[in-house]
């Protein structure tokens, strides 16, 4: 991007760098006890590097960007965001609020929660799936949100609410085990892609299968953890049947043509960035011009109150991702990104295998105490440095460990945080050790059979 303005650092200016590192993966650890949100914390650790970095000149003031014959000036931290990625979040975000507002994923729920006549294993099955499948096309907390609220309904209606703290929690797991199932599925995913260069189908055929099977195995394990069984009395059957058949799908559907404008348009837009890298034109402007245009399309319904969209954006989420590029700029200027990629050589030179594991397991556990999406882009960086071939299983255990992380701690991913919430709502008990000790088991049991899908692919 930038050239160096020194041929060498001192190690004193490493270290001081690395220490800003730290303090910042701390903070953001701790961002509800500071009750500060993490585009600020990430943006007052951007200016302070921004500053520190040219004071000690690491980093010029200014980039000298070249379009043609023409020579563009920009701020330094302008170049260091990865504005293709911002793209993707930013115009999937507003396609899935427009989309939402269709009715269409209240609609799919509902019509699974009429198809399982209330009993509540199939209840338990239907909406694990449909977890899964909304954490693919939608984020993985707005998949939670719809998911969960609808499941505390249902089983109220339907006399479970007793089952209800066992299906929340396979719900929050479930939200990170579809997480990776598409490119675009979560932030991590959408980083460590893009440093590969992994299609949005490589993707999706790599880890397709390992999300059937682990979903299977984890709703198979939440029934016989939680108790919930199927209806076996025929009366039971028939009043469970009789009260969920009182649900009404259409309730949230205000236009049916919208509704079923809304449901095509989803549909061309999965295949759209499935095929963007074929496809003339579209393959040289990226995934993220793809997902503004669909967003402007279907902003474009409501053109008189697009400003309510904009207003919905999560621009927390936008401001946190910009200020975090310009930190690993600095970060790999000041050779910290280096420091780190010597640390945990040692692990990627056990070998394909060992190598793939160990840091799966390392990316697993950072996950479940920080936010893994500064994990997964430092890592990413440092493999890019480390020039690793995109066929490389070390990626993909970024990837799986980056988001299976999660499902260890309450504060490991934002769904299983709202998960929690959730279960607080309705005036259930759980404390962070009790997620711990309920989750865990399920965790490692995820993480075992990443690992062991990594090696037997290798």
């Amino acid at each position: 991007m930038h050239a160096l303005l020194t041929t060498g650092l001192s190690p004193m200016t490493t270290t001081i760098f690395a220490g800003i590192l730290v303090l910042m993966i701390v903070a953001l650890a701790f961002e509800e006890k500071l009750h500060a949100k993490k585009s600020l914390i990430t943006g007052s650790f951007a200016l302070l590097c921004l500053f520190v970095a040219n004071a000690l000149a690491i980093i010029p003031g200014e980039a000298v960007v070249r379009i043609g014959d023409h020579a563009l000036k920009l701020p330094i931290y302008i170049p260091a965001i990865d504005w293709g990625v911002i793209a993707i979040i930013l115009g999937s975000s507003l396609f899935v609020d427009v989309t939402a507002r269709s009715g269409l994923f209240t609609y799919v729920a509902i019509k699974l929660t009429k198809r399982s006549q209330g009993d509540p294993r199939k209840l338990l099955i239907y909406y694990g799936l449909m977890t899964v499948l909304f954490s693919a096309v939608l984020n993985n907390v707005t998949a939670m949100i719809i998911i969960g609220s609808l499941t505390a309904v249902s089983l109220a209606k339907l006399d479970r609410t007793d089952k209800l703290l066992g299906f929340l929690l396979v719900e929050g797991l479930l939200t990170n085990v579809g997480g990776l199932l598409t490119l675009i599925s979560s932030v991590p995913n959408i980083i460590v892609g893009d440093a590969a260069g992994i299609s949005f189908v490589s993707f999706f055929c790599f880890a397709g299968p390992y999300v059937a099977l682990c979903t299977a195995i984890t709703i198979w394990t939440g029934a016989r953890w939680f108790d919930i069984r199927s209806l076996c009395d025929a009366r039971e059957r028939q009043l469970a049947a009789q009260r969920v058949a009182a649900f009404d799908e259409r309730d949230g559907v205000a236009s049916i043509g919208f509704f079923w404008f809304a449901a095509a348009m989803t549909v061309l837009f999965i295949v759209a960035m499935a095929t963007t890298s074929a496809l003339p034109v579209f393959r040289e402007l990226g995934l993220g011009f793809v997902a503004l245009l669909f967003a402007l399309i279907m902003l474009l319904r409501y053109k008189t109150e697009v400003d309510a969209f904009y207003k919905a954006l999560d621009w927390d989420l936008l401001a946190f991702f910009a200020a975090l590029f310009v930190v690993i700029s600095v970060m790999e200027q000041a050779q910290v990104l280096d420091l780190i990629g010597r640390a945990i050589a040692p692990l990627i030179g056990l070998g394909p295998a060992l190598g793939a594991a160990s840091l799966l397991i390392c990316a697993a556990t950072f996950s479940s105490v920080t936010d893994n999406i500064p994990l997964a882009a430092m890592l990413a960086k440092i493999l890019t440095k480390l020039h690793t071939n995109s066929a490389s299983p070390l990626w993909w255990s970024v990837v799986f460990g980056a988001n299976l992380g999660g499902n260890i701690t309450p504060i490991g991913s934002a769904s299983t945080l709202v998960a929690v919430t959730i279960i607080h709502k309705h005036g259930l008990r759980l404390s962070f050790g009790g997620f711990v000790k309920r989750a865990l088991p399920f965790a490692l049991l995820q993480l075992a059979l990443a690992i062991g899908y990594l090696l037997v692919l290798l």
